[in-house]
């Protein structure tokens, strides 16, 4: 699947969730896109349409290429302890999600591109990679110059203090540092990872 570009609040109806934040077509609408979308009678879906989507829904909300995705399921299942929990951390400990969490960019996709414009620093360097993998203690920060940029002035303005355990946050200096890996009650994401294991394990 190609980074999703189109409508979100189509995406966000399909799945019944906010996947790309508050969404007021979702609220209107709950129901799933298309002519017979509110008419539509749902049969009982398959384990593996559940599963399936289950997956594509974790994509879209940490916006992972399909290739990216299976190298990370890859990388959590190498990994000591829960397959699942091993890979929502993977997710979150990339660099565009880091700058979302910070709060930095108020989505995702907008973290993406402060990223790839090179306004983001890893440990004092420019990284430009958004599925770059922060690691226990690294400090990431708002690169010097781009301090004064307003979509990133806006968005540190409407942060709310403290809102993960698994950060830290200088709100005058810009930066954060990445303590470790979430514990799964942390993670905040209405995912049931469970079910995209058992889709890997066929």
């Amino acid at each position: 699947m190609a980074r999703y570009t189109g409508p979100k609040s189509k995406i966000a109806r399909k799945f019944r969730e906010p996947i790309f934040g508050p969404d007021k077509a979702l609220d209107r609408k709950n129901y799933p896109p298309g002519q017979h979308g509110q008419s539509r009678k749902r049969g009982k879906e398959s384990e593996y349409k559940v599963q399936l989507m289950e997956k594509q829904k974790v994509k879209y909300t940490y916006g992972v290429l399909e290739k990216q995705f299976s190298n990370l399921f890859k990388k959590a299942s190498a990994r000591e302890g829960i397959t699942g929990t091993n890979l929502l951390q993977l997710l979150e400990a990339r660099l565009d999600n880091a700058v979302y969490r910070f709060g930095i960019s108020p989505t995702r996709s907008g973290a993406r591109q402060l990223v790839s414009h090179r306004h983001i620093t890893v440990n004092g360097e420019v990284v430009n990679i958004p599925s770059y993998t922060l690691k226990s203690g690294d400090v990431v920060a708002v690169r010097e110059k781009s301090k004064s940029v307003e979509a990133i002035t806006h968005s540190v303005a409407g942060r709310m203090l403290n809102k993960y355990n698994w950060l830290e946050w200088d709100g005058k200096a810009l930066t954060g540092k990445f303590l470790q890996y979430p514990d799964r009650e942390s993670i905040p994401e209405n995912i049931k990872e469970n079910l995209i294991v058992e889709l890997y394990s066929k």
